[in-house]
């Protein structure tokens, strides 16, 4: 639940092989915005050649996914045989379910060199009546999602609809993801498209109604207000709007896995170590369970 006015500057997480993230959701202070129950923010970060950054294959219930690239390039693929580069500006949408496998790794063609990944990624809890539908993965390119230009800004209305725009990114509740750039001293007013909202700065000074916001902050905002964002610095500023209904009820999360239930997480995590939730085709490694398991 958004809670009111809030600003969250996470921390960073360890993900492995000096993968380091910015992680903002959830916190102590603010579990969800809308259907937003998970926020990493990741580089810019130079990949080398000898660099281990590869994601193995690793399951999900009860969530979905979105990755958003800003440079660079990663490669999906997962148990149910979908193989997708992942490219700046298209988002990618995999939805969880009754459990999916996925692994996210450097494309082959990308082996012998040296290149820059940043880029942010989401989950979103699944509704209660669809925890546990059919898992699904959905890209969709960078061209086929809609632009809207205004007051000095340029907004891309990934998933959700939005000054007249209606992403055609699919969801199971209504959710709201905007990517807005504002050029050096543009002024522009952000209504309130969702029940719940937050701002994530990615770059540039910005002020939210006037007070100065810090960079890779994210700050929710009131509900049913609009809000005056400022690009205040030399060179604009980028930011992502995320929100949409709030929870439908209350979620445990552990590890990889989401859902209204604790005794489904203890399933899940069995299912995994049996390895009965399948696989990725190819791919034999895998990701085990932490050694701290869950507790109901």
């Amino acid at each position: 639940m958004n809670p009111g006015l809030l600003r969250l500057t996470g921390h960073h997480k360890d993900l492995g092989g000096g993968f380091t993230v910015r992680r903002l959701l959830p916190a102590l202070q603010c579990r969800s915005v809308g259907p937003f129950i998970f926020f990493d923010h990741f580089g810019p970060v130079t990949v080398e050649p000898s660099a281990e950054y590869d994601v193995r294959p690793h399951p999900h219930i009860g969530l979905a996914t979105v990755s958003y690239l800003f440079e660079g390039t990663i490669m999906h693929r997962d148990s149910l045989g979908s193989v997708q580069q992942i490219e700046p500006g298209a988002i990618n949408w995999m939805t969880a379910g009754r459990g999916i496998v996925h692994s996210e790794r450097r494309p082959e063609s990308l082996a012998a060199s040296t290149y820059v990944n940043h880029g942010i990624q989401l989950w979103t809890a699944l509704p209660l009546a669809h925890e546990e539908t059919a898992p699904t993965f959905v890209h969709t390119p960078a061209r086929d999602i809609p632009v809207v230009e205004a007051q000095g800004s340029r907004v891309r209305v990934l998933i959700g609809e939005a000054f007249g725009q209606v992403s055609p990114v699919a969801t199971l509740s209504p959710t709201l993801y905007l990517d807005v750039q504002l050029e050096r001293g543009a002024r522009w007013e952000l209504p309130p498209l969702a029940q719940e909202m937050a701002v994530y700065t990615v770059s540039g000074a910005l002020a939210l109604d006037g007070e100065p916001i810090a960079e890779h902050t994210l700050a929710t905002l009131r509900p049913g207000e609009a809000t005056a964002l400022e690009a205040t610095g030399d060179s604009g500023a980028r930011c992502m709007v995320i929100g949409g209904d709030a929870l439908d009820a209350p979620r445990q999360m552990w590890w990889n896995f989401v859902s209204s239930r604790k005794d489904r997480i203890v399933q899940a995590a069995q299912d995994w170590e049996d390895q009965a939730m399948g696989q990725v085709p190819g791919e034999t490694d895998w990701i085990p369970l932490p050694e701290r398991r869950f507790k109901p």
